[in-house]
């Protein structure tokens, strides 16, 4: 079997490159996705500044709800500083180390913020910290009073010196440089022990929300023991340290997973790699095999000759659907290596592109394993050997002289089965583009496109019918002086349904695509902007991200400039929000805000129930789309888990609209206090009397101030301001379109080299190379107005009901281009892939092509 099945697909080579492309560029992209998701599992960031400690004591920074993947949480959470006494006297353990970070930034000498370290957040620490470090090279002495510090040795400074810093929003001040620390990931601005607990508000007595914790705790092993980060000695510690801490929630990382602790934005990084890659997933395996199995479908079509043949020789419909099976998964064998390896290098290239737009941290590295080259394998093989045998099915099963007579021509009637389950489809298609007139989100958003896709898969298994009637229609009303080119295309419309609509679905298929997710893309982007621009009265906001928040007593000298009216301070966070849904417990993951009730004088978040003013103490705004679906209407009581894992009850004290643009919940600062990684706020928003005067004295006080810096709250028309997420699914987008491209010319190249013969026959009637190519243009233009025609009304109503529910009217926002550089690719496409073979066929002489075939 496996020789026969070689020579019959080095018999039929060219069709079988349209397979080979289809399974190459699937098994890239499946094996891209593959990476993504396993390095969300387990990738792991290098240890940083704890690479000098041997067991790392934080709290867990992930959300756990049952039956489902943890949640990252990326507020910092803390650990009580009396554990570190308890771990030092554990046998085995020479440092235990208390570490604790907080916003820090030097001063140069024009007065601007220089950021000591990779976060501002969290640049300042205590002395003590160094002994976390690995390999540690320290030039001076200690810092010991209160006026004294220590930098990294490539922050410019020298021993001795006097550098101005800026430590947790408190205004800039002196300090004296004592040392200097050379060591990979040391830059910071390191203190005294006292002094960084009192700066940063940690201090064991204080009044502060976070008094008398640390961030995490540093051990270090005994090395004369044998210690260290793999060795029987360190995991002895380790063990010692974990039943210290059993039943408090907290974390013991070794080796590896020190590399957690030092960031826990990291876990949300990697959150993001298993969703995109479970969004990216699904759009995957539909395209893949919807290409592998019409390229698979047009190479069976131009076999169904020989299997007829073989049935009249006595081969049985097992052996033929096998045949068919064994030759396909011989070319998908040879395509699966280069596509497995390429996929691999997408994936490389693809976290370049997150690590560029901010989403990942540039760290984070991939996790390279043979997993997902073993699922791609699996996943191609079986959609090869499924759809081969599919394709196969109605030849093998036919009495052998049906099958032979058959096998120069298409069935007279289209599949009613098929025909039905198509239309079915595309109705259920058209009910689940419904979706965003009801859930005005982004996941609501995300079923325009999965509709739109559904429907075009629907169309090809409807198409064949579809086609033959229109094709009918068509001839019908021929003029009787019509052109013999286009009687005879018009003809073949007819006559070869099966054979068109193999050509027309994916194409149409790729309109679909391109049109409904970038469009949505758009049209949601669109309706953010909507939000955030209506809602935002203030014209002005100021930040200090070199210094890791705003400095204590901006909002204040803000308020003082003339001309402004109003100013508040705003900060983002996560939640996790938990709640009943079904009846089941749910918990999801979303953005939140933190304002005040001075807030309802820069922003407007549509308030249709309660007010901001209320926003005091335990209590949230709520979006009205998650009052509706979550039962969290005003006064009732929702339970919250804040970003650093505290789990909170607050009562509903209004309702809005603006959701896309602010969020499905708003925070009251009181709620939030104490649950951020920092104290400080990110920005101050200010609405003024819209004066020259007052724009110039927000610069003249941002240009007195280190750090500040004033900016307009008006969206970028360029696109500028648009999130990572939109230039992301855009790059998907274009590389999703080349498969598609690549995948649907190849297989309108063999599809029009299979018809050496017909074309042989035609000119050995007489009809001229000039009519020929004439007939072939037309069946190009139709098959590119067929294309064209099906994937806009497959695109029509799922877009249109998009519009209407993002944005209020019957049609989406998006480039006024897209359109026509659709239309021209399309064009394109048909024509080129249909001249080039057909050129090449007719310079082989008739008589050649029939014995050919």
């Amino acid at each position: 079997m496996l020789h026969l099945a070689l020579r019959m697909a080095a018999h039929r080579i060219t069709a079988l490159l349209a397979v080979a492309c289809a399974v190459l560029g699937g098994a890239a992209l499946i094996t891209t996705t593959g990476v993504l998701a396993e390095s969300g599992l387990r990738s792991q960031l290098p240890p940083g500044r704890l690479g000098g400690a041997d067991v790392v004591v934080a709290a867990d920074q992930e959300f756990h709800p049952s039956g489902d993947l943890p949640v990252a949480l990326p507020e910092r959470a803390t650990v009580p500083d009396r554990l570190v006494e308890r771990l030092a006297a554990l046998p085995g353990v020479t440092d235990a180390v208390g570490d604790i970070g907080f916003p820090a930034a030097l001063v140069d000498g024009r007065g601007q913020a220089v950021p000591a370290g990779g976060d501002p957040r969290t640049a300042g620490h205590g002395w003590s910290s160094t002994k976390l470090l690995a390999d540690a090279r320290v030039t001076g002495r200690a810092p010991s009073g209160a006026h004294e510090v220590a930098v990294g040795a490539g922050a410019g400074p020298a021993v001795g010196e006097t550098v101005e810093v800026v430590a947790n929003g408190r205004p800039a001040a002196s300090y004296r440089v004592t040392a200097l620390v050379g060591a990979p990931d040391a830059d910071g601005v390191y203190f005294a022990d006292a002094t960084a607990a009192g700066l940063a508000g940690r201090d064991a007595g204080g009044a502060g929300p976070r008094a008398g914790t640390v961030d995490l705790v540093g051990l270090r092993v005994d090395e004369g023991a044998g210690g260290g980060a793999g060795s029987g000695a360190g995991e002895r510690v380790a063990d010692a340290v974990r039943a210290e801490v059993a039943g408090t929630g907290l974390k013991v990382a070794t080796g590896a997973d020190r590399g957690d602790a030092v960031a826990p934005g990291v876990g949300s990084a990697r959150s993001l790699l298993i969703l995109l890659a479970g969004s990216l997933g699904g759009i995957v395996l539909l395209i893949t095999g919807f290409v592998v199995a019409g390229a698979l479908g047009v190479t069976i079509a131009g076999q169904r000759r020989d299997l007829a043949l073989m049935r009249a020789v006595g081969a049985t419909p097992q052996q033929i659907r096998r045949l068919a099976a064994a030759q396909s998964t011989v070319v998908a064998a040879v395509a699966l290596v280069p596509g497995v390896a390429a996929g691999y290098l997408l994936a490389g290239r693809f976290r370049e592109l997150l690590a560029d737009r901010g989403v990942l941290p540039a760290e984070l590295p991939l996790t390279v394993g043979p997993l997902p080259a073993l699922a791609t394998l699996l996943l191609v093989v079986a959609a090869v050997q499924l759809s081969a045998r599919c394709a196969a099915w109605r030849t093998s099963r036919m009495p052998a002289t049906e099958a032979v007579a058959e096998s120069r021509s298409e069935p007279r009637t289209p599949s009613r089965t098929r025909t039905g389950a198509g239309l079915l489809l595309m109705l259920g298609a058209c009910a689940l583009s419904a979706v965003p007139l009801l859930s005005r989100t982004a996941l609501g958003a995300s079923v325009t496109s999965i509709a739109g896709i559904l429907a075009a898969i629907g169309l090809a298994m409807a198409g064949p019918a579809l086609v033959r009637g229109a094709g009918e229609a068509a001839v019908r009303r021929l003029r009787p002086g019509v052109a013999a080119p286009t009687w005879l295309a018009l003809a073949n419309v007819r006559a070869y349904a099966l054979r068109l609509s193999g050509v027309v679905g994916p194409l149409a298929m790729g309109v679909v695509f391109v049109l409904t997710y970038t469009l949505t893309q758009t049209t949601v982007l669109a309706a953010t902007s909507d939000d955030t621009r209506t809602g935002t009265l203030a014209q002005y906001e100021l930040t200090a991200p070199a210094l890791g928040g705003l400095p204590d007593g901006t909002l204040t000298a803000v308020r003082e400039v003339p001309g402004v009216r109003a100013a508040a301070a705003a900060r983002a966070t996560t939640v996790v929000w938990e709640y009943e849904e079904l009846g089941e417990p749910a918990a999801e993951s979303a953005p939140a805000t933190i304002l005040g009730p001075d807030a309802r004088d820069v922003v407007d978040l549509g308030v249709t129930d309660g007010g901001l003013d209320r926003l005091t103490g335990a209590t949230v705004a709520v979006s009205a789309e998650a009052a509706r679906t979550r039962g969290a209407g005003l006064g009732e009581r929702i339970r919250l888990v804040l970003g650093d894992g505290a789990r909170v009850d607050a009562r509903v004290v209004a309702v809005y609209d603006r959701g896309l643009g602010f969020g499905p919940v708003v925070l009251s600062r009181e709620l939030a206090a104490g649950h951020t990684t920092t104290g400080l706020d990110q920005r101050a928003l200010v609405r003024t009397d819209g004066t020259s005067a007052a724009e110039a004295g927000l610069s003249a006080l941002a240009a007195d101030r280190t750090g500040l810096a004033v900016a307009g709250t008006a969206p970028d028309a360029a696109g500028a301001d648009a999130p990572p997420e939109v230039w992301i699914n855009l790059a998907l987008v274009v590389v999703l379109l080349g498969y598609l491209l690549l995948s649907i010319a190849n297989k309108l190249v063999a599809a029009t080299a299979q018809r050496r013969t017909e074309i042989a026959a035609l000119r050995l009637v007489g009809t001229t190379p000039r009519q020929i190519l004439a007939m072939m243009r037309r069946e190009a233009a139709v098959v590119a107005a067929a294309a064209l025609a099906a994937g806009l009304t497959l695109s029509a109503v799922p877009l249109a009901l998009l519009g209407q529910g993002f944005l209020g009217h019957p049609w989406p926002a998006g480039p006024a281009w897209l359109l026509p550089a659709v239309a021209a690719t399309v064009v394109a496409t048909a024509y080129l892939t249909v001249e080039l073979p057909t050129r090449h066929a007719l310079r082989t002489p008739p008589a050649d092509g029939l014995r050919a075939a």
